[in-house]
């Protein structure tokens, strides 16, 4: 038999690597013989891969081609089964209903228009009410309009597998994020219905997802792909601030590691200042401008299309109103105010209310009637212009007599008689400020039912010696006092309805637009009827005046001791799984849907926050020791793929410990998902160096653990029907009150 070495090659030292590990022998740079295919061996054919190898080599494609498949069954699924108004779609479906009917309101936009485009697309036409539990009309596609929202609950898997994978995590552990993401129940249920939840998760992923793409690409900076994941974190953030203000929770860790990454390349000498320079450029325009834009065009959007009067009208500008179609605000009133003038007068802060009062007395201070500010259109807003008492009475009979700058007045209460008062009581809440009452009638009263007037602006004219209807700006100042008429975004206790506090402050300060009102409305028979809403506000006021509302309103979401609120829920019951949340009624005729996470996705990610506490404890205390046991590669994969995804589920669930508003079970969803983040690093960290077989056995514990649990609870997310104590079996604890048995 021939020898295998009777023809010799000669192998160059860069070829040679190869064919030596292969071989287990050390590499040289030397000629060596290696032997060569003799006889029938030069027949043979090369081995054809198996289909482990394809499956393999094209693992990449198609594990998230079968990640989204399953997604979007496991979200789609006998979506249409409920045919009632179930939990917030009684929120949501009406704002959807606003843009269609175009009709003005006011919250963060972005959502609640594509809940208005998915109407639109579905042929609806925003007639529907959407009273919570009350039967979806034939004419309304909500099938549809929920199999919009569920998409952008289904696509999170795909983005959570390519996350977990720009996150360095090895195959398996991309796995297990992707499956706990893809067989969180909570997740499933939250996207199967007309919320903005789905959208939520979906910003916050994507955003994540594109920071994590952005950072693999520090090492080719000012590259195109580099510009490219820059601004798609930044438009992700636009987009997530955009649906709901929770946004700004991801937008803040953003924040933190551009932070620290401009930190570093300040530290580093041998970069150019040119080049700093424009790294810190690159990051102002990609992560603050461009998300500013898009959250600015969502409310351009937001303004163009909501032309009509709706119920968010009050929370806005009296100019900006009276340009809306259908408004009562402006329309035939008399330019130039009168004594004698009924009017409803509005504070021009940001987020400000029309003067009001009511019956109700203040329980402690004076014991006189209550003033406040109030963002709804009733009688108990009217008063009367009327002379101060050192002046002649008022006399209806007599010429009009118009209200210059300067004039000292009073202001009567149209439905209850009393005037416009205040003395040295301290307000209720602003302890530091006088308070406001209403006190008397026309004949009945003192100097301190007396207040100047003082005009600061005027948007039509610049003779400011009058006051006019919508444009004139002026400040009331106490003529005994001194004081100015106040009403900052301060809320009152449940006594005074949570309507905004109306006070006398001593400071004086002009700018302070809380001390500045305006004319909304007025009536007065001797005077003609006038068009003051010629004059528009400009976009940008509009803007901050809206934002403004929306936090106040947010802020005033704070829980009434009064009420028992079944569905809400205390920020430590979340990470435990403490509890879960009925979504409609619990008739056994209907079908019924309770919000409620996978046990294993919550225990396991709530414990392994613990976990990597004490991981990250033990690598300090090993390094302080003086053990340098860690790469700077392992150093790495700690501090991006941990401690990122820990400092994000932290920033998304403290500010719900502080606050002081009402909170259910999905405020937790997008803390969740960094948690999973956390999770799938550990399993990832201490399985690396363990044998296949204890790899393999563990992975496929969690994944069965996984699935199992999830069709197990499966009833929760596709709809229970029947009879509820058919479901008794899922009540591990009292909490879980998907079942009265």
């Amino acid at each position: 038999m021939a020898s295998g070495y009777d023809r010799a090659a000669v192998v160059s030292g860069a070829d040679l690597g190869d064919a030596a590990r292969r071989r287990n022998v050390p590499g040289t740079p030397q000629q060596v013989l290696v032997p060569q295919p003799q006889g029938d061996d030069k027949k043979k054919a090369p081995k054809q891969p198996s289909v482990l190898d394809v499956l393999d080599q094209w693992e990449w494609v198609i594990s998230p081609i079968v990640f989204t498949a399953l997604a979007f069954f496991t979200r789609f699924y006998k979506i249409g089964l409920s045919p009632i108004v179930t939990w917030d779609e009684a929120h949501f479906g009406k704002f959807g209903s606003h843009y269609l009917k175009r009709e003005f309101y006011f919250d963060p936009p972005a959502g609640k228009l594509l809940v208005g485009l998915s109407g639109y697309l579905a042929g609806y036409n925003g007639s529907f009410e959407f009273k919570s539990g009350e039967t979806y009309p034939p004419e309304i596609n909500y099938t549809f309009m929920r199999q919009f929202n569920a998409f952008w609950g289904a696509v999170c898997v795909p983005m959570a597998y390519w996350t977990a994978k720009e996150l360095n995590l090895r195959r398996a552990a991309v796995w297990l994020v992707t499956l706990m993401v893809l067989c969180e129940n909570s997740y499933t249920t939250i996207s199967r219905f007309i919320l903005l939840d789905s959208m939520l998760l979906f910003g916050t992923v994507a955003t994540t997802l594109c920071w994590a793409k952005f950072h693999n690409q520090r090492r080719n900076s000012f590259e195109p792909e580099w510009f490219f994941w820059l601004f798609m974190t930044g438009l992700s953030i636009g987009f997530v601030t955009s649906v709901k203000l929770v946004g700004l929770f991801v937008t803040a860790l953003v924040g933190l590691y551009t932070i620290e990454d401009l930190w570093n390349k300040f530290g580093d000498i041998k970069m150019p200042i040119p080049v700093l320079a424009a790294h810190v450029a690159a990051r102002v325009v990609g992560l603050i401008i461009l998300p500013f834009l898009v959250y600015l065009l969502s409310f351009a959007i937001h303004f163009a299309v909501l032309t009509n009067s709706g119920p968010g009208d009050a929370q806005m500008s009296s100019l900006f109103q009276a340009n809306l179609r259908g408004t009562e605000v402006g329309r035939d009133s008399p330019l130039e105010v009168a004594y004698g003038s009924q009017v409803t007068i509005k504070n021009m802060g940001y987020g400000g209310g029309l003067l009001h009062s009511h019956v109700q007395t203040y329980p402690e201070g004076s014991s006189q009637q209550q003033v406040t500010c109030y963002h709804h259109k009733d009688a108990n807003n009217n008063w009367f212009f009327y002379p101060n008492r050192r002046d002649a009475p008022y006399d209806p009979t007599a010429d009009p007599r118009f209200i210059a700058d300067g004039e000292t007045i009073r202001l009567l209460h149209a439905q209850t008689g009393r005037n416009l008062h205040s003395h040295q009581i301290a307000a209720p809440v602003s302890k530091s400020q006088w308070e406001v009452s209403s006190y008397g009638n026309a004949t009945i009263g003192d100097e301190k039912d007396h207040w100047k007037v003082e005009v600061v602006s005027d948007a039509a004219s610049r003779d400011r010696s009058k006051i006019r209807t919508l444009t004139t700006g002026f400040r009331l100042k106490h003529e005994v006092l001194g004081c100015y008429l106040r009403a900052g975004n301060v809320n009152l206790p449940q006594w005074g309805f949570k309507q905004i506090e109306v006070t006398c402050t001593k400071e004086n300060n002009p700018r302070d637009t809380y001390t500045h009102w305006n004319i909304e409305s007025h009536t007065n028979e001797k005077l003609p009827p006038g068009d003051p809403g010629q004059y528009k506000s400009p976009f940008l006021k509009d803007f901050i005046h809206l934002n403004v509302a929306m936090m106040t309103s947010n802020n005033a979401l704070v829980p009434d001791p009064d009420k028992q609120d079944d569905l809400a829920s205390q920020w430590w019951q979340w990470p435990i799984l403490n509890v879960g949340l009925r979504m409609c009624s619990w008739d056994d005729k209907i079908v019924k849907y309770f919000l409620l996470g996978n046990p294993l996705v919550y225990w396991g990610s709530t414990a392994g926050l613990g976990v990597f506490a004490l991981l990250l404890v033990w690598y300090v205390l090993r390094w302080q020791r003086g053990y340098r046991e860690l790469s700077h590669a392992e150093i790495d994969q700690i501090h991006y793929a941990g401690l990122y995804p820990v400092a994000g589920w932290f920033l998304h669930y403290l500010p719900f410990v502080i606050m002081a508003r009402v909170t259910y079970v999905h405020h937790y969803y997008p803390a969740l998902y960094f948690a999973i983040l956390t999770f799938g690093f550990l399993a990832d960290w201490f399985l690396r160096n363990q044998k296949v077989a204890v790899q393999s056995g563990v992975y496929a514990l969690l994944y069965t653990a996984l699935v199992g649990l999830y069709v197990y609870f499966m009833p929760i997310c596709w709809g229970m029907t029947g009879p509820n104590k058919d479901y008794s079996y899922m009540k591990w604890f009292d909490s879980w009150r998907m079942s009265d048995a």
